[in-house]
């Protein structure tokens, strides 16, 4: 049985995010975990949950922590955009645009929500585009 860190979910926090800083996200994950176990209501618990787990190519558990964020704060424009690339990257493009769009909406200063919001559009029309297609050669 491992033994729990010393301090509580807001040193939890904070030694978790300095882990993910200096490019350990699969350790700051598990802190982070502890954080939001904790403290189930903290929306930058979550966002640190969700960084550390994308970085550790945990993705499901990504778009998991970003999807619990975006219900905590609806209004994190980051919680979207992390959120559509999590669900892009699992093959759910459809709901990931919806909130890459979301994202691009909120912060339209943000060049990168907007480059990523379009590659998303034009890999979902190019599927719909071949689905089409390949209907029409039945």
């Amino acid at each position: 049985m491992t033994r729990a860190p010393e301090g509580g979910p807001y040193e939890w926090w904070q030694r978790g995010v300095e882990l993910l800083e200096r490019g350990d996200p699969a350790a700051a994950a598990v802190l982070l975990e502890r954080t939001v176990a904790a403290e189930s209501g903290s929306a930058s618990g979550w966002e640190a949950l969700g960084r550390a787990s994308y970085d550790a190519g945990q993705i499901q558990r990504a778009a998991e922590a970003f999807t619990r964020l975006v219900e905590i704060a609806p209004d994190s424009h980051y919680g979207h955009f992390a959120l559509g690339l999590s669900l892009t990257r699992l093959d759910r493009f459809e709901r990931g645009v919806e909130h890459l769009a979301m994202a691009s909406t909120m912060r339209p200063e943000q060049p990168e929500y907007a480059d990523r919001l379009r590659q998303a559009r034009a890999t979902l029309r190019a599927r719909r585009e071949a689905a089409a297609s390949a209907d029409q050669d039945d």
